[in-house]
This record gives structure tokens, C-alpha cells and sequence, in this order.
């Protein structure tokens, strides 16, 4: 059974100002997403499963329905605020649960090994291809696996930025990941800021860009933290359940690893609206280059 790619589409984008998974880079008005598609596919996926909201339902239906009919099997999914929540939704909530529990939303028609990415981050063809190679040969209910991309390739020129560092140990599998904030360059080095101090990150360390490789028994570990996670957060409007929450307690469980696969794919995405410009750039190199045709889906 072939795996499926499964795209967490269903973000607020406050940052950014606007529906940037939509957004057009490409010379026709192509997606980051569509470049991640057509990457899974010449990969080896199956399937790819959309996770949205609601009223985005309509827009992501008209671009990639007709565009992708024939070349892999399509599905959305909602997240919803009251999925997988028992009692009663707190009305003053209105912020998205996190990206734990839209993988959770996906558990109904998910049942082989996945992959979970961003809408908005380009990661390059490698990135799949070693992705798919892990799904197929290696994972199952006690491994899974996390795509490591070189810190120093995934910053952003136009303001700082937020990464997962990953700490690995000698057989390359997961121990941790620490949250770094505010991730910058200075004078040729890398830096983050904790404390109102500046402290450095080597260039090469590897960090998650939330491309993860799971077995489907992800849902049943995922369900039960989070119910866990909204009984204890009820009163807290803006608590989000995050996929490295789900990742910490499966390492936590016993001979349970998650393997950090290294990529050298070079990072690119929109966390800011200047970044627009440089992701429509990096994609014409591509095309120039050869690694993509200049009409993705001729």
C-alpha cells in the first residue's frame, strides 16, 4: 500500500496578513503546495489528503480538483474546533486546536503509513523521496520518523524565526526538540534570542520543519493526549496541542523510536509577506534548472 501525504492546510496565517496556502508562486499561479504534490508523486504516494477548514472548502476543491484527477487519489478533511472534544466548546474559543489534533481529524481515513507537511513550506524533492523510502521499508507501530533539515537553511532575510532544534542520539533517533525563538543571522553566525540575550546555534544542527513519517497507530496515542490535553486546558482560550507533544510521549514509551532522517534539501516558505517575492524566485531557479517544467501539470 502506497503511503499518503497529508497537508495541514488549516492555519490562521496571522503573521503573513492573507490565505497564503493559496497563494499563487508559480509562473501560472501554482502553489508551494503543488510543488510539494508533484514531488510526492514522482516519489512514490498514493494518496493526498487535504486538512482544512470548512470555508476554505471551496477554493481548495476548485484549484487542485480537476488539476490532480488521475494523478493520485484526492481527500479532504476538516478541522473543526469541536472534533474529538467531549462536553461542551468553550464559546469564547476560536483559535485552531494545533497541528496534533488535525492529524487526529485525519484518523478516520488514514489506515497506511503518512507523511505530515506543511501547506506553506517548500521542501524539496529529496525531502519525499527519502520520505517515501522510510514509509515503505521502515516504519511501523514502535518507529517513525522526522525529515531534519540544516538549520542554516531554513531561515527567513526578512525576520526572525521560530524552529524545533533536534537533539539526536547515536543511532540518529529523536530525544528531544527544543523550541528556538526568534532564530536569526548576525555576523555570520546563528543566533537566537532567549532572555533579552543572544545566545548561538551551530549553523548545521538539525531542526523540524513539521515533516513527520507516521504509522496509522499514531491516532490512538494522539486521541488519548488530547483528550488529556482539553481536560487540562479548558479555561485556556489559546492552549494549542502541537505534534511534538505527541512525539515526546511516544519516545517516552518503551523501545519506541523516532528516526531523524537528514535532508539536503534547501528550505523555502512565506512566514512573512516579504518573503514572496524570494519564494517566487527560488521557484523560476528550479524551473530553470530543470527540476520542475515550467507547466507543472501539462
Amino acid at each position: 500500500m502506497k503511503p499518503t501525504l497529508l497537508i495541514l492546510a488549516a492555519g490562521m496565517a496571522s503573521r503573513y496578513g492573507s490565505m497564503k496556502q493559496t497563494e499563487g508562486f508559480g509562473p501560472s499561479g501554482e502553489t508551494i503546495m503543488d510543488y510539494s504534490i508533484y514531488d510526492a508523486i514522482n516519489a512514490g504516494f498514493g494518496k493526498v489528503v487535504f486538512i482544512i477548514r470548512k470555508e476554505f472548502s471551496d477554493s481548495f476543491k476548485e484549484r487542485f480538483g480537476s488539476k490532480l484527477k488521475g494523478k493520485i487519489d484526492v481527500d479532504y478533511v476538516y478541522q473543526e474546533l469541536d472534533c474529538f472534544i467531549k462536553g461542551k466548546l468553550s464559546p469564547e474559543r476560536t483559535k485552531p486546536w494545533g497541528t496534533g489534533h488535525a492529524i487526529l481529524c485525519a484518523s478516520e481515513i488514514i489506515k497506511e503509513p503518512f507523511a505530515v507537511i506543511n501547506a506553506d513550506d517548500y521542501y524539496g524533492v529529496n525531502s519525499f523521496v527519502k520520505a517515501v523510502e522510510f514509509l515503505t521499508n521502515q516504519c511501523n507501530e514502535n518507529t517513525y520518523a522526522i525529515i531534519g533539515f540544516q538549520l542554516d537553511k531554513t531561515l527567513s532575510e526578512f525576520g526572525t524565526v521560530s524552529r524545533g532544534v533536534c537533539e539526536v542520539d547515536a543511532n540518529q533517533s529523536l530525544i528531544s526538540i527544543t523550541e528556538r525563538t526568534k532564530i536569526f543571522k548576525q555576523e555570520g553566525k546563528v543566533v537566537y534570542e532567549q532572555n533579552e540575550q543572544l545566545n548561538e546555534v551551530a549553523s548545521h544542527s538539525s531542526v523540524s520543519m513539521n515533516f513527520w513519517c507516521f504509522h496509522s497507530s499514531v491516532f490512538t496515542l494522539a486521541k488519548e493526549l488530547f483528550e488529556d490535553f482539553v481536560e487540562s486546558h479548558q479555561d485556556n482560550i489559546k492552549a494549542e496541542f502541537f505534534i511534538p507533544i505527541i512525539a515526546d510521549q511516544f519516545i517516552k514509551m518503551n523501545s519506541n523510536a523516532i528516526k531523524v532522517i537528514p535532508t539536503n534539501s534547501q528550505w523555502f516558505g512565506v512566514t512573512y509577506k516579504e518573503d514572496a517575492e524570494g519564494v517566487k524566485n527560488s521557484i523560476d531557479k528550479l524551473i530553470e534548472e530543470k527540476v520542475y517544467p515550467e507547466d507543472l501539470w501539462a
